[in-house]
């Protein structure tokens, strides 16, 4: 993740061996990138973020010529164009199919020869929600079967969703790289707790300002808001229950990964403004 201009693209690139870091190693299975790149390359399934196909091949003469492209055999195209959605188009040319079909028709080649490693640049960009549910379960089939899949995306629910960790990057620069669950205690990011009460919430939250561990309160509706310590949820609906405020409903909302991504990326935005 980053903001536009930060290098997501760029290190991707440098994975792919198109172009070179001015510093470093890149790795892959063990293997130096620089010193055996045709053998670590056949282990790569990549989808680029402006895709461009043959107009006047069809969507399964297009894999076929990626396959004899990757020198891996035929069998099993139809299907794999049927795992995106695509087998009805399979004689269709491609320059009759619209950007989310292309889209498809590029992840459906990413896939070929169950590559060990999927860089996957924007994924899901031009679908609609159903293909987009589509890509999504493909990759993380492709992730059961064993694939490592590295992807970018500006959709931060989606990283939510598939990641099992993110990297945000800054002006060419990894900022932090963790699990989404760890970003937030890193930041010492804290956990909002919202109460539903029955009577005063004016009453409710001055009962729960005083207390230790509690950093904010707000009334926001027909909730109170409370940003505090993770420690202190028990104490603050105990509190209530003490002062005799009946606690109806309530729930804990942890750091989003949103919230994480703007700390991260402040001077980008004060610069924007």
């Amino acid at each position: 993740m980053g903001p536009n201009g930060a290098g997501k693209t760029t290190t991707i690139k440098m994975i792919l061996g198109l172009t070179y870091p001015d510093e470093g190693n890149v790795l892959i299975d063990g293997l130096d990138l620089s010193q055996r790149p045709h053998e670590i390359k056949r282990r790569i399934g990549f989808l680029p973020e402006r895709l461009a196909f043959y107009d006047n091949l069809t969507a399964l003469q297009t894999l076929e010529f990626y396959a004899s492209l990757k020198g891996h055999n035929r069998e099993g195209l139809a299907e794999l164009l049927d795992s995106v959605g695509l087998r009805q188009f399979a004689d269709k040319k491609v320059g009759t199919f619209s950007k989310g079909m292309i889209q498809l028709l590029g992840v459906a080649q990413a896939l070929m020869g169950r590559p060990s490693l999927l860089l996957l640049d924007e994924p899901t960009t031009g679908l609609d929600p159903n293909w987009t549910r589509v890509v999504k379960d493909r990759v993380l089939a492709a992730n059961r079967e064993g694939a490592t899949v590295f992807f970018s995306s500006h959709i931060l629910t989606e990283v939510q969703e598939l990641a099992g960790r993110v990297g945000i990057l800054n002006r060419g620069k990894l900022m932090v790289e963790d699990t989404v669950s760890n970003l937030g205690s890193r930041l010492e990011m804290k956990p909002r707790l919202h109460v539903t009460v029955a009577g005063d919430l004016e009453v409710a939250a001055g009962v729960v300002r005083e207390m230790d561990g509690v950093d904010e309160v707000k009334v926001s509706g027909e909730e109170l808001l409370v940003t505090l310590d993770t420690k202190a949820k028990a104490r603050v609906l105990a509190r209530l229950e003490e002062r005799g405020i009946v606690v109806q409903d309530f729930r804990t909302e942890e750091p989003s990964l949103e919230e994480v991504f703007l700390k991260f990326t402040e001077d980008v935005r004060r610069e924007i403004r």
